[in-house]
């Protein structure tokens, strides 16, 4: 008697939840276009005559002192803007482990395998690089764990038109988990002068929404000043205040509760919020913050090459190019070596080592996670930006070289059944 047949990796999920994804990866794909424009506008202008207006910009300080919430518009990006961000991101990893394909422990675990070693290793060879550096060099061990899904689907966007649906959609999902892990590391190592009181009240509000909308109660006068509520007091509490965001976006319900109406009422809220606040954090949210992050004077490191040759700017790079694909590639083998679980019958290991090359693709939480460890404006946030945008750039032509070559065998596979289709008009499959 057989056992059961082997599960497939990289399979493309139901059609219900492929469709759900394809929506998801236009609108990432459109914001990672804006992403990429904030990011060289910054460092177009960073590095012009007017050099001096960007940086008086950046640090130009609005809001209430008493509130110690007179923050620069650069702090506002980071501890503001991103925050909207990270709550689409626990919209959207609750939604996963709760109503997608993902709820099912075996199709959850590789991508969390995944992006567990796509975090690990990355870690480990920047440590590898700096361990001699000296001077809390070390405290930019966790810039190269992050993977920018906008940044790296604008680049597969560009890259291939033929790739299988699966592949797309493991990208998205181990993108999500990576953020729960940004999110984590955030929380735990880059919180100073923890204060416990704004800390438990923070979590008090959070709680409060939770029950609100639980209820599927939508007003905005009552939302809306919970979760400002919640953010300023975690941003009081020492904790980094984007953590208050996927606190939020975790609290959202996904499927409709039976005293509301039973299960074949409708979706919870989370579907609702997700497409209301998706577009602002991939066209407003991510972009501005990369506009006041991504600008760094090349010059005032002493040239391209010399700020390369810093043992902090090759941490990041290596951490990027050879960390990420050891880590998700490995990763990926383990789970296919010690379970019954095989590649799907149309993918191939290369599809997999140019996924995992593209993962390299690290911005938007690279960059603030740089920011908490160096500080803001020092010279070392200016090596993390000149790295992580080295890096995320190799990172994203050594992919594009792989990727462009498996499209390319992809689109040969399409035309041929196409002229199949053509010659005896039955697809294949079908006889």
């Amino acid at each position: 008697m057989s056992g059961p047949s082997p599960s497939k990796l990289f399979t493309a999920g139901s059609w219900l939840e492929s469709s759900r994804l394809t929506g998801i990866l236009r609108k990432e794909t459109v914001g990672g276009a804006l992403l990429l424009v904030a990011a060289l506008a910054a460092l177009v202008w960073a590095n012009s005559p007017w050099a001096d207006a960007y940086v008086a910009l950046r640090d130009t300080r609005i809001g209430p002192a008493s509130l110690d919430l007179n923050l620069s518009l650069g702090s506002w990006a980071a501890d503001g803007l991103l925050a909207i961000f990270f709550f689409v991101a626990g919209l959207e990893l609750k939604r996963e482990f709760v109503a997608g394909d993902l709820r099912s422990p075996g199709r959850a675990a590789l991508p969390v395998a995944a992006a567990v070693g796509g975090m690990i290793v990355p870690a480990l060879v920047f440590v590898l690089v700096n361990l001699n550096t000296g001077d809390g060099a070390l405290r930019g061990w966790a810039i190269p764990t992050a993977t920018d899904i906008a940044f790296a689907l604008a680049v597969l966007a560009v890259i291939s038109t033929h790739l299988p649906t699966g592949l797309r959609t493991f990208l998205l999902a181990l993108a999500v988990v990576d953020d729960l892990l940004a999110i984590v590391i955030i929380a735990v190592f880059f919180t100073s002068d923890l204060a416990i009181l704004p800390l438990l009240l923070a979590l008090v509000s959070v709680a409060a929404f939770g029950i609100l909308v639980q209820r599927r109660i939508r007003s905005w006068w009552l939302l809306l000043p919970l979760a400002l509520l919640a953010w300023g007091l975690m941003h009081a509490s020492g904790v980094h205040a984007t953590v208050a965001g996927m606190l939020l976006g975790f609290a959202v319900p996904v499927i409709r509760s039976e005293r509301a109406g039973g299960p074949d009422a409708g979706p919870g809220l989370a579907e609702h919020f997700e497409h209301r606040f998706r577009p602002l954090s991939a066209g407003v949210a991510v972009p501005i913050f990369a506009f006041f992050a991504a600008g760094v004077s090349i010059g005032g490191l002493g040239g391209l090459g010399e700020a390369l040759s810093d043992r902090i700017a090759i941490g990041i790079v290596a951490g990027l190019v050879i960390g990420k694909v050891v880590g998700i590639f490995g990763a990926t083998y383990l789970v296919a070596r010690f379970t019954r679980a095989t590649l799907d019958d149309e993918l191939s290991w290369v599809d997999v080592l140019g996924l995992s090359l593209l993962a390299g693709v690290g911005f938007t939480v690279s960059l603030l996670i740089g920011e908490l460890a160096f500080g803001v404006g020092s010279t070392r946030d200016d090596l993390v930006k000149i790295g992580v945008l080295a890096g995320s750039l190799l990172a994203a032509l050594l992919a594009a070289v792989v990727l462009r070559l498996r499209n390319r065998t992809y689109r040969k596979l399409c035309e041929r059944e196409a002229r199949d289709v053509d010659a005896d008009g039955v697809p294949d499959i079908y006889e």
